[in-house]
């Protein structure tokens, strides 16, 4: 059964830097054709992509991102991470982790609850 579980603090302070982990179970994070994403959703608005990690490694972020963003993994815990530096009130969102599988091009899509975090004082 895959599960995806976000983790990190839901509480940050402007300009400081927010660090989310996902946890995955149910296959390696490094399994052709496997997609890791983290995807946030502010207060009654839509779904904004952030950036993907692949099965072999490699990042695409959303370049309208205002944060400096990092996306990273760790293939012994089988986790990836987000990283967010100087971060604003406006990215208090819902934070959520994606693994999308595609396979003979078929797309699965599995999704973390997520995670509220507010940048506040």
């Amino acid at each position: 059964q895959v599960q995806l579980q976000e983790s990190g603090p839901g509480l940050v302070k402007p300009s400081q830097t927010l660090s989310l982990t996902c946890t995955v179970s149910g296959g390696s994070i490094t399994t052709s054709y496997y997609y890791l994403s983290w995807i946030r959703q502010p207060p009654g608005k839509g779904l904004e992509w952030m950036g993907t990690i692949t099965y072999d490694g490699y990042i695409n972020y959303n370049p309208s991102l205002k944060s400096p963003t990092s996306i990273s993994r760790d293939t012994s815990k089988n986790q990836f991470s987000l990283q967010l530096t100087y971060v604003t009130p406006e990215e208090t969102d819902v934070y959520y982790c994606d693994r999308v599988d595609n396979h003979s091009g078929r797309n699965v899509d599995y999704w973390g609850k997520g995670t509220q975090v507010t940048v506040s004082s």
